[in-house]
Formats: structure tokens, C-alpha cells, sequence
């Protein structure tokens, strides 16, 4: 007799096929954009337009000798992730944040150096060209290319190339050591000496040479949609055949893996709707975009037998248990010569499995925790690279680990703003994490920080900037608007990493308790406040910060960062700022050297952006 537990585990293997095969485009690949600098620009506000670093532009320009020295009116490549966006057509979205004077076409031919036009601009934002809001975050979508087998598999890596007056084909060829007829087809019915318009160029590496393209599968749309329908009635019954087989097999062995202990029927029948919706869901949302930007990976998820886990776990020991959260424990374990942490679920968390499963699947990057595989057998398993170091909570306040030092907190600040920012503006549609805290990043043997535990993520679209939901997540990390009307947007993840800066710098938990008669505790945020408001904070400053710093730290340094802190912590949460401010912000504050050049334009525009909290 086929249980409800076996059509979930029927519909949960269809779903992930589902989500493996969703789109008519699937490449992801590096891509460059060729961008030629305006008067008055500097390699600062180069990166904070594309969220890159200066190292890394420099190993795809050749003529960027000295990243502190660029030359107007030339051009340099800028690495980016060509991805397939909503399953349709390959591009890159980047984030823009409005200030006063800003408009569609001057963000497209001025701002962005005609990457994009603004036709594309005002297709992929929901605010009409006349009323764009001052502080408004927009995206803006540059085109690229993987390489057309047809043409050539000589090369693989690609210029988004905007054409300027008085440049022609044979020009471009020589220049970039293309021949013209490859160039041509590349490009069919594009005039090189038209001033404008994008082309595809072939490109070199970091090492000087044309990457050939990476092969995939030649089988066409039809074939693919043709597998897909034809195979989803095959892959139903060998699940449902495998299933009983599975389950016999384990009643043999006599290891009963259902019912699970203190579940209802009514429990297994809200797991199989949880189910549905997530189905739901997954049908709606397309193709989530995986940009492969520094240090991305890209790979599929293994499925477990029970069988594997258990003997990797001594059979879930309590001795092999490193740790506990709201919806399970985590085992140590070693699968398949690599180290590895088991999260084991109940089957009432099926929502936050699904959640989980769905975001790691699609979603890879160097600062969030990497997604081995996963196991739906008895009870709901994910595995999971471990993290040598444990968490940033235990780092911060274990009696086990050593003290961080101030320049390791301001990486791990760092780390853990880039996969945030990451999840926040690199995706279609982006994530919301909902549950930012110290707990949640993980710090790995090189004490770089990693982004944990996305049971509770959810998905919003383009131009949606809030949306309504039950209160999930930790107190003291959420923010008022979050835990009074339920509001989520990208910016409950931002207060929540205020939270985290502050618990860097002082060492204390979220919630703190104090010897005030009339409270038993206070939030680390209104902690900070009280000193931060002072006329000279900086002279009791001193008493915030941990005290297992010792003086090892740079006062001016800390000041930053609690001014950073505030502001993402704001009350009105327009006022604070992006992810990826953010991670500009920090990375000034990492770097070794502590004041700007704000002499240009150019600059003074990321200084804005800064300072105003965008």
C-alpha cells in the first residue's frame, strides 16, 4: 500500500526535477564587459557599479598597469557572470541606487557606458521613467554571450563590447586579435561602423589566451521539452516502484522508519499540501540565476540513500551530534572522502527543507555554506561542506575558541555582507534570508565567514519591495517593521547584520541583560544608541568593545563600523542601506588604506551613496 509519506517523497523527487530542468536557456559562464571610462571616473566607483573588485578587472586589462592610475576614455574589462536570467535570454542584473539627477538614459549611456540602453533599463524595473524615486534601488541588465558552438569552439569567453563612432569592424578585429569573418558571424546583421549598439567579442583570459568554449549538450529545446513530458510519467512510477522497494527493503532489516514518532495523520497531511505549494511556488518562479562572480561554484546536488548516512553517523550517535537548531541537529560525518555536517529534519519541517533545498540547489558562492546533497528517507536530511570553525557566536562568546582578532572580524563582517548581498542582487528573483545572525555564519579553517541556514528564505520579484508573511526568525535581530506588521523586504536582512556588526565589536549577544531595576534586558541596538549619540561617542566607545580585544584594536576603526552598524540598523527601513553598500563600506574599512581620494565626481557619487546609507 503506497503511504502519504511515499507520494510526498514521489512529488518532492518530481519537484527537484522540475527545478533541475526548468527554462530554455541554461548556460552560465564568465563574461566580460567592456567598459569605456567617462571623464572624471576612478577604478572606486568602477567597482561599486559592478560589484567588483580593482584585482580582479585587472586580470582581464591588459592595459591596467597600476590599479591606482586609469586612463579616461579608454577602455577596461570588468569580469561578471553571463547567467541565464528567467529561464529566457543571458545577461548579468546589476543594482543601481537612484540619487537626485539620475535618469533611465543617463544611467544607461553615461552611467553604465551604453551596456545597456535605456529601453532595457525601463523593461526591467517597475518605476516609470518620469517618476524614479531619489534612494530608489533599480536594476539594470547588461546582455552577454557563451560562446555559439555553430560558429566556433575556439572561444568561450566574450566582450560585451558598446560600439563608439569611429570605430569599424577591421578595427575591433586587429584590436582584439579576432578574425573579421569569425567576428561577423558572431554578430549577424550588426554594422560596426554604426557608433552604437552592442556586439560579442571574443576574448582572452587572465592568462593572455581565448578560453575555448565549454561543451554542453547539443540536444535542442524540442528534444529537452520532449524528455521532459515524456519522462515526467516515467520518473513517477520508477519513484513510486523504488519507494516500495526501499521500503520493503528496510522492513526486512528491520529498521522502521515510519511512522515517525508523535506524528498524526493530520501531521503527514499538512506535509503533503506543504508539499503542493512548494510545487507551486517552484513552477512560478522560472530559473533562478547561479552568476559565477569570484570564488562561485557550480554543482548538482547528490541524493543519499538513509543507508549512507546512518553508517557515516555511527547510526545519528550522540556522540557525532556538533550541533542543534530549531528544526533538527547536525551530525559530523564523512561521505565519500569528503568532511561533512548532516542536518536531520523532522518531516514536519517540510516547508523549510523545500526552502532550503530549492535556494542551494540554484544559488552557489564562495560566503554562503555549499549544498553536498540531500536524503528524504524516514526523516529529511541535508548535507552540507563542513565548516571547521563553527559559527561566529561560539568565536564570539565560547570559552573554547580563541579570541578573534579585529582585522578577522572585519573579513568575516565582510565575507558575510558579500554572500548577502549576493543572494539580495544577484538572482531573478532575489532572496530574503530572514534569520541574519551570529549563529548563522560559519567561519571555515581560513577564518573566512560563510552564510548559513536558509530554511526560513523567501523569494520576491522585480520591483517588489515588501511583501506579508507569519513572523519567522531570532529576536533582537528583527526589525521594528518585521516585528510588528509582518513587513519583509531585503532590508529585515540588513538590520539583522547591523546586529551582527555590533555583536562584533562588543562580544555581546543580540539581547543583553543589564542591572537596571526597571529591565531585566536591553537590545544590543539601543546599547549603541545611547553612546553613539553622545557629542563625543568615540570617548566611551571603549566600553562597548570586547574586552578579549584587549587594545588590539584601532578606535577610528570601530567608530566606522558602529556608524556603519547604525545605519543599517535605522528605524525607517528605506533609510538603510543596501547589501551591497555594505560591502563597499567594508571593504574600505578592510583595506589598509584608510582615507579616499574624493577629489572626482565619480567618486564623490559613491561617497554619496555611502554616507546617505544607500
Amino acid at each position: 500500500m503506497i503511504t502519504t509519506y511515499q507520494i510526498f517523497l514521489v512529488f518532492l523527487i518530481f519537484l527537484l526535477s522540475v527545478m533541475r530542468t526548468e527554462g530554455s536557456c541554461s548556460s552560465t559562464c564568465l563574461g566580460l564587459a567592456s567598459y569605456y571610462i567617462p571623464e572624471g571616473s576612478n577604478l572606486t566607483y568602477i567597482n561599486y557599479l559592478f560589484n567588483q573588485q580593482s584585482s580582479e578587472i585587472q586580470k582581464y586589462s591588459p592595459n591596467l598597469k597600476n590599479i591606482d592610475v586609469i586612463l579616461t576614455n579608454t577602455r577596461i574589462n570588468v569580469p561578471f557572470t553571463c547567467e541565464c536570467l528567467n529561464g529566457v535570454f543571458l545577461g548579468h542584473t546589476f543594482s543601481y541606487t537612484i540619487i537626485h539627477g539620475d535618469t533611465y538614459t543617463s544611467i544607461a549611456n553615461v552611467i553604465y557606458s551604453n551596456l545597456t540602453t535605456e529601453d532595457w533599463v525601463t523593461r526591467v524595473n517597475s518605476y516609470p521613467p518620469t517618476d524614479i524615486p531619489v534612494n530608489a534601488k533599480i536594476n539594470v541588465t547588461v546582455n552577454c554571450s557563451c560562446g555559439v558552438r555553430q560558429v566556433s569552439r575556439k572561444y568561450g569567453l566574450f566582450l560585451t563590447y558598446p560600439l563608439r563612432k569611429g570605430e569599424n569592424l577591421s578595427g575591433i578585429a586587429a584590436e582584439n586579435g579576432v578574425p573579421v569573418d569569425v567576428l561577423q558571424k558572431y554578430n549577424p546583421g550588426s554594422n560596426f561602423s554604426d557608433g552604437h549598439g552592442l556586439v560579442f567579442v571574443p576574448a582572452r583570459d587572465e592568462n593572455g589566451k581565448f578560453p575555448p568554449l565549454h561543451l554542453r549538450s547539443g540536444m535542442s529545446k524540442g528534444g529537452i521539452a520532449g524528455i521532459v513530458v515524456g519522462g515526467a510519467f516515467v520518473i513517477l512510477l520508477l519513484a513510486i516502484i523504488l519507494y516500495i522497494m526501499l521500503y520493503r527493503r528496510r522492513k526486512v532489516a528491520e529498521v522502521t522508519l515510519l511512522p515517525v514518532p508523535g506524528a498524526s495523520e493530520d501531521q503527514y497531511s499538512q506535509l503533503q499540501h506543504g508539499c503542493g505549494s512548494s510545487i507551486d511556488k517552484a513552477s512560478e518562479s522560472t530559473t533562478i540565476a547561479s552568476p559565477r562572480l569570484t570564488g562561485i561554484t557550480v554543482d548538482k546536488s547528490v541524493e543519499f540513500s538513509y543507508e549512507e548516512l546512518a553508517k557515516a553517523t555511527d547510526g545519528f550517535s550522540e556522540a557525532k551530534i556538533i550541533g542543534r537548531g530549531g528544526f533538527g541537529s547536525v551530525y559530523y560525518a564523512e561521505l565519500r572522502n569528503e568532511k561533512a555536517a548532516i542536518k536531520k529534519m523532522d518531516m514536519q519541517a517540510s516547508k523549510e527543507f523545500l526552502a532550503e533545498l530549492k535556494v542551494l540547489t540554484h544559488v552557489h558562492h564562495l560566503n554562503l555554506v555549499r549544498l553536498i546533497g540531500y536524503c528524504v528517507e524516514g526523516s529529511l536530511f541535508l548535507v552540507y561542506e563542513y565548516i571547521e570553525n563553527g559559527n561566529l557566536s561560539q568565536h564570539l562568546r565560547g570559552t573554547e575558541k580563541d579570541p578573534l582578532s579585529w582585522p578577522a572580524r572585519v573579513q568575516i563582517a565582510l565575507d558575510s555582507a558579500r554572500g548577502l548581498e549576493y543572494i539580495h542582487e544577484h538572482t531573478v528573483p532575489v532572496y530574503i534570508h530572514r534569520d541574519v545572525k551570529s549563529a548563522n555564519i560559519l567561519i571555515d579553517k581560513n577564518f573566512r565567514g560563510k552564510v548559513a541556514d536558509f530554511g526560513l528564505t523567501k523569494l520576491t520579484e522585480y520591483g517588489s519591495s515588501s511583501l506579508q508573511t507569519r513572523l519567522v526568525g531570532t529576536f533582537g535581530y528583527m526589525p521594528p517593521e518585521y516585528a510588528q506588521y509582518g513587513e519583509v523586504s531585503p532590508k529585515i536582512d540588513v538590520y539583522a547584520f547591523g546586529v551582527v556588526l555590533f555583536e562584533l565589536i562588543s562580544g555581546k549577544h543580540a539581547i543583553v541583560k543589564t542591572n537596571e531595576p526597571e529591565s531585566e534586558s536591553k537590545g544590543l541596538v539601543a546599547l549603541f544608541e545611547e553612546v553613539l549619540v553622545l557629542p563625543d561617542p568615540k570617548e566611551d566607545l571603549g566600553k562597548f568593545v570586547d574586552t578579549r580585544l584587549g587594545e588590539n584594536y584601532p578606535i577610528d576603526s570601530v567608530f566606522k563600523m558602529c556608524q556603519l552598524a547604525k545605519a543599517c540598523t535605522h528605524e525607517n527601513a528605506q533609510l538603510r542601506p543596501s547589501m551591497r553598500s555594505i560591502v563597499v563600506a567594508l571593504m574600505t574599512l578592510s583595506s589598509a588604506a584608510e582615507d579616499w581620494d574624493v577629489g572626482s565626481f565619480y567618486e564623490n557619487q559613491a561617497l554619496v551613496h555611502l554616507m546617505s546609507g544607500r
